[in-house]
């Protein structure tokens, strides 16, 4: 009867397994708690990129509109002076060609 134990050492031996599994217990509910927060974490961070991904193409659409309305004063510019030119063009040729053709009446 060496194998046997008395009931001393089995109500400690039922005792310490008993603080083990509780122990254990209270890990694992931890451990769930903490795979439920990043699970958590990992959602606001995927909803976080798609609002980031949406906000950057509506910031790229802003800026080629905002390109096109810096373009629209040198463009107005540029047809300003070609008109001016135009003018100045036209009114030297016109001198020239009323000073010839006086010439050419005398």
């Amino acid at each position: 009867m060496d194998s046997c134990i008395n009931r001393g050492e089995h109500e400690e031996f039922a005792k310490r397994m008993e603080a083990e599994h509780t122990r254990q217990n209270r890990r694992i509910a931890l451990l769930e708690e903490n795979v439920e927060r990043f699970g958590r974490i990992a959602c606001s961070v995927e909803r976080l990129a798609t609002t980031m991904e949406a906000m950057l193409k509506e910031q790229e659409r802003q800026g080629e509109r905002l390109d096109k309305l810096e373009d629209r004063p040198a463009q107005h510019w540029n047809m300003m002076v070609k008109a001016v030119l135009t003018a100045v063009g036209s009114a030297v040729g016109g001198g020239l060609l009323g000073a010839a053709a006086a010439c050419f009446l005398k």
